[in-house]
Order: C-alpha cells, then sequence, then structure tokens
C-alpha cells in the first residue's frame, strides 16, 4: 500500500467505530453498568447486546489509528510528526479536560453544588480525562512506536515483513496472529485487574497497543491488505464460530461454569475468548471494507473532517441532555431513541455552527486549518 494512497475504507471504518462509540455511550445508562447517570430501569437484553460491540469497536479505533499514524509520519520527519502529534492531541485534550468533560463532573455530583459556576471555581480538584482517555493513550503510543516506525521502514526489516509476508499468505496466517494477543490480555489481567482505561493500566494498554501496533505493521504492506482481502470469507467463518463460542460462554450458568472451573481459570477464558471476537470481527471487517468502502466518496471525507470534533464532544452532550430525558415515565426504548437523536442533532449543530466555520475552535478541536 502506498502512503500516499487515500484510504477511503479506513476513513469509512473510522467514522462507523466513532458512532459505535457514540451508540454505546446512548445505551450505558440503560444496560445496568456504572455510568455518570444511569436510568432507573436497565435492559438485560440491551446490555447483551453492547458486550459483543464492546469486543471490537475501540481495537478497531486503534488498528485504524495504528496506520494512520505511520500516514502522518510518512509526511514528515520524528520531530515535525511529534509536534504535529501535540498540536493534534495534547491541544483538543487539554481544552477538553478544562471545558468538555467538566460537564459531565458537575452533573455527576450536581446535589454537591448549587450552579455549574460554584463547580467550576474549584476545577483543578476536578480534572478528569474521562472519554479522552482514548486521545491521552494515542499520543502515548504514537510517539512512543516512533522507534519501530522508522525500523519498519528501514533495510532492518527486511527480514522480519519478508517472514510476516510468507506467513500470512496462508488461509489462517492473519488469525493466528491472535494467539499474542490472547497471551497478552490473559497474562496482563492477572496483573492489573482494573477496567479504567489510563495508560498505566497496562492490562489495557496493552491489549489496545497490540492492535495499534498491528495497524502500524500493515499500513505499508500490500500484501496483508491482500490476505485480508483474499481471505475474508474465512475469516468471517471463523468471527461466527467465534461469536457463537463467545455467547455460549456468556450465558452459561455460574453453577455449570464453577464445577469445571474455578473462578480465575473462568475469568481466562472469558479474557481468551473477548481478544478472539475483537480479532476475527477485525480482520473480517477490514477484508470486506476493501470491496465495500474502497472507492472515491465525497460524503466520507466531509464525515471524515467532523469525525473528531464529535468524539470529543459526544459524550458531555450524551450526559448533559440524558440527565433531563432519564426522570421521564418514558420506555426505555422511548428514552434511548430520544436521546440518541436530541445528542446527535446538538452535536451536530455545535460543530457546524461553533466549531467547522471559525480558526480558533477548529485549533482547539484538532482540526487541520480550513482551506
Amino acid at each position: 500500500m502506498n502512503t500516499t494512497e487515500r484510504r477511503y475504507d479506513l476513513d469509512w471504518w473510522r467514522v462507523i467505530s466513532i458512532f459505535l462509540v457514540f451508540l454505546h455511550h446512548i445505551g450505558m445508562p440503560f444496560n445496568g453498568d456504572d455510568f455518570h447517570i444511569m436510568n432507573t430501569e436497565s435492559s438485560k437484553l440491551l446490555d447483551d447486546i453492547m458486550v459483543f460491540f464492546e469486543q471490537f469497536r475501540l481495537p478497531l479505533l486503534f488498528i485504524i489509528s495504528g496506520t494512520g499514524t505511520v500516514f502522518a509520519f510518512s509526511k514528515r520527519n520524528w520531530i515535525q510528526f511529534t509536534k504535529e502529534r501535540t498540536i493534534r492531541l495534547i491541544i483538543p485534550l487539554i481544552f477538553g479536560v478544562l471545558v468538555i468533560v467538566p460537564p459531565q463532573t458537575y452533573i455527576e455530583n450536581i446535589e454537591s453544588y448549587s450552579s455549574y459556576l460554584d463547580f467550576y471555581k474549584n476545577i483543578l480538584e476536578h480534572l478528569e480525562v474521562n472519554h479522552l482517555w482514548f486521545i491521552e493513550n494515542l499520543f502515548y503510543l504514537s510517539i512512543g512506536c516512533i522507534p519501530i516506525i522508522i525500523w519498519i521502514k528501514s533495510s532492518y526489516a527486511r527480514s522480519f515483513k519478508t517472514l510476516l509476508d510468507t506467513f500470512c499468505s496462508k488461509p489462517l496466517g492473519m488469525f493466528i496472529l491472535v494467539l499474542p494477543l490472547m497471551i497478552i490480555k490473559i497474562v496482563a489481567k492477572h496483573y492489573f485487574p482494573e477496567d479504567d482505561k489510563s495508560i498505566t493500566n497496562l492490562s489495557s494498554t496493552l491489549y489496545y497497543g497490540y492492535f495499534f501496533l498491528v495497524g502500524i505493521i500493515i499500513a505499508g504492506k500490500p500484501t496483508l491488505w491482500d490476505s485480508l482481502k483474499k481471505y475474508r470469507k474465512y475469516n468471517a467463518c471463523i468471527a461466527l464460530m467465534a461469536t457463537l463460542l463467545f455467547y455460549i460462554y456468556y450465558f452459561l450458568p455460574n453453577h455449570i461454569a464453577s464445577t469445571y472451573w474455578d473462578i480465575s481459570t473462568r475469568w481466562d477464558i472469558w479474557y481468551g475468548l473477548t481478544a478472539l471476537v475483537g480479532w476475527t470481527i477485525i480482520t473480517t471487517m477490514l477484508g470486506y471494507g476493501q470491496i465495500w468502502l474502497h472507492k472515491p466518496s465525497t460524503l466520507v471525507k466531509v464525515l471524515n473532517q467532523g469525525i473528531y470534533p464529535f468524539y470529543i464532544l459526544h459524550q458531555t452532550v450524551i450526559i448533559v441532555i440524558g440527565y433531563y430525558i432519564l426522570p421521564e415515565s418514558w420506555s426505555i426504548s422511548i428514552k434511548l431513541l430520544t436521546l440518541a437523536i436530541t445528542s446527535f442533532i446538538i452535536i451536530i449543530c455545535v460543530y457546524r455552527f461553533l466549531v467547522y466555520p471559525y480558526g480558533i475552535p477548529r485549533f482547539l478541536f484538532g482540526m487541520k486549518k480550513s482551506k
């Protein structure tokens, strides 16, 4: 793959993955998990559906980000690249922590303050990254992987790339790369069992970092993309079987599972299955994306411009709007639909009329200068 070629399929997957993140946060108040705002009733069915999409929506975003990082690096030296990553990631992160995230924290603790102004006076005591953890992690991964990108592009990696080409030219070549991923997740979870996404939680960082690294490796390897495309039907069959195993185990009653495995083993099996599902779904998507999505598109160009501000804004808007919707005596489905439509419209309006037309907001939201 030429690193100057526009990859419309990856643009589409980036848009789709961010939209899946949006839908995930729309569903969070209703699935019974711990979120900033919670509905009094929860839906087990919604939780059962969301647990599946959780396995690949963020890994897909990391693998695309890894590929995009190589594209960005191909136009710059490492100093220019570091400057570009800082402007595009750290500036929006700081702005987000100071301006975008605080309303979430305020609503979560609204009973402790007389007003938002009263809360914001003590903002330094409440600085949180919240959903912007992805931007923070992406910056550290991008900078940390500079030596790997330079090595991959050099002649020193020729033997490695030849071996990888040979290995992945087989029908199950790309699939077998899931084994290191499963080992990483299972082992790391023993030492870092937390679910938080901070960069210091290595079970999370190493897991998502694997996808990011794979994105870097496949960015300039036409043979790997060809393999994903050629064996997409194999990968789809494996993904289907992995999904069946995933849900069979997910619905397996605890009293039956505990008969055969202790709690530690049961968690190891679960972590292995989640890695298996995430990897097989993504390899299938990347294969079929080259057939369905890799075509010039004005629509995806427009969407791709706004997807970063959309991501930065989405959770705050959802929580603020949800705070007023959840107390209503409506059914879960009506609340879900109302929250989704209202939040989406508000995010688009904020982007279109307050961010897109002006230089300073574009800079703060990590957008390129308007032409």
